[in-house]
């Protein structure tokens, strides 16, 4: 009886874990975050130091 119990609670887990990862699996990317971009521009050298930890500095309020 215990057994039957888990493995029904087991199913349901199992499901509602299957129904959540096709839901995110069907949502688009939403694209490079402003904190991702930043430090790509600083990077590639397009801002410098201090700018980017300002701009950093802004983003994360």
């Amino acid at each position: 009886m215990v057994l039957g119990f888990l493995f029904w609670v087991a199913m349901i887990v199992a499901l509602v874990l299957g129904i959540r990862w096709l839901i995110r699996q069907g949502r688009p990317e939403a694209g490079d975050s402003a904190l991702e971009i930043l430090r790509q521009r600083y990077a590639r050298g397009e801002i410098n130091r201090e700018e980017f930890e300002a701009k950093r500095k802004d983003l994360q309020r």
